[in-house]
């Protein structure tokens, strides 16, 4: 026994003692976390609470309810993502692989649900089941995770002598994915549906996939997307919402109004921003659905650009971390697991922070880990969980 263990023995008692060797040792899975992914989440979580605090409670304050009841429902829900993604990270992931097949089954299963009567339409998507208690669930945000393991599941399987993923593998991989984009697409969920795409060629071109494949759906996908815009498939609001970003002028008050608040929002801020609660622009609810698909612009406003900047920073730590821990992980299916969460949390962050500045369509994506929404952020967290179950179990190596 060494005398930093007998100074513990003597001062905490030998069980405490015992405990806390095994916290602080060099193979305990609390030391090999990776803790700045974590410091960045949590981070990201505390500004957006915050900001999603701000957005909600002048209204909730003008209708006489609870200025504090959004704030409540959010910290719930990070409270049992923390749990979730906690336990995911706890599990082998490699364990997981044989449970793919079943997460895909549920998930695809829930999109099913929501078609039903069982299903609910807020904001013109008809993506939710009500539960009760003023909470929903969405569907289509656990089926991001299924995709990710059942893709990995398919490319990351070991094949003597072969390098790259087969014609057969590329076929299943989107005959899966056909699946539950057909069925958001039903909803219809376009933003949801983009995420799958950007996640779909991220993984394919991790595994190695011939280059003419990749090049071979990209066509495709403009192809499919000129048909669907030709055919009609497109919702009139979905149609205003790409016109508003072609030309946000020609209905100020109406599909492009929107947009143009959002501007006016984030560009109030200046330098450091009005402060928290200060925003004249949240305060008189100018920017719809703010809590939600436009919370950066609450962060543009009260901010201003260095707290703006600072929230894209530490989206940047959670992206670099996530590349970090699949360029490290020795095993294909964790790599592509990894990478596939990455592609979902960078596209989806580009998007959303897009829409806000005028650079993108709006298409009703959350800014992970800062926007308010419950199925959202157990999503958000169960991925950070899958990260950390990759990074504890690679083979260690340090910078």
């Amino acid at each position: 026994m060494s005398i930093g263990d007998s100074v513990r023995g003597s001062v905490l008692g030998p069980q405490s003692a015992s405990l806390l060797s095994r916290v602080t040792s060099r193979e305990s899975p609390l030391r090999r976390l990776d803790w700045l992914l974590v410091a960045a989440v949590l981070a990201l979580s505390v500004l957006g609470s915050l900001l999603v605090w701000s957005a909600t409670r002048p209204k909730l304050l003008d209708e006489g309810g609870d200025p504090q009841s959004f704030l409540k429902k959010h910290i719930l829900m990070l409270a049992i993502g923390l749990v979730l993604g906690a336990a995911v990270a706890a599990l082998d992931y490699r364990v997981l692989r044989a449970y793919a097949p079943i997460v895909y089954i549920v998930a695809c299963a829930g999109l099913i649900a929501v078609l039903t009567p069982l299903g609910a339409t807020i904001n013109g998507s008809h993506s939710w089941i009500v539960i009760g208690g003023g909470f929903q669930v969405q569907p289509s945000e656990f089926a991001k995770v299924a995709l990710v393991l059942i893709i990995a599941m398919v490319l990351g399987e070991p094949r003597d002598g072969e390098l790259v993923p087969r014609t057969s593998d590329l076929a299943i991989v989107l005959g899966l994915a056909a699946i539950p984009m057909a069925l958001i697409m039903l909803q219809p969920d376009l933003g949801t549906m983009l995420v799958f795409c950007a996640v779909i060629l991220g993984m394919l071109l991790i595994s190695g996939s011939r280059r003419r494949y990749l090049f071979g759906l990209l066509l495709g996908g403009v192809i499919l997307a000129l048909a669907v815009w030709k055919l009609g498939i497109l919702h009139e609001y979905q149609i205003k919402r790409f016109t508003a970003f072609a030309d946000p002028s020609a209905d100020p008050r109406g599909s492009g109004y929107n947009a143009r608040q959002a501007l006016v929002a984030v560009g109030s801020g200046g330098l450091f921003g009005a402060g928290l609660f200060h925003g004249e622009q949240t305060n008189g609810h100018f920017v719809p659905e703010q809590q939600t698909d436009f919370i950066f612009t609450v962060a543009g406003e009260e901010l201003g650009f260095v707290g703006s900047a600072l929230i894209l920073v530490l989206l940047g730590v959670v992206l670099w971390r996530g590349l970090r821990i699949a360029r490290h992980c020795e095993d294909m299916y964790g790599r592509l697991v990894a990478t596939g969460i990455v592609c979902w949390l960078a596209f989806q962050t580009f998007i959303n922070v897009g829409m806000c500045l005028g650079i993108t369509p709006i298409t009703g994506l959350p800014l992970p880990f800062v926007s308010y929404g419950g199925s959202s952020t157990l999503a958000n967290l169960i991925a950070v969980g899958l990260l950390q179950g990759v990074h504890l179990r690679r083979d260690v190596r340090f910078d």
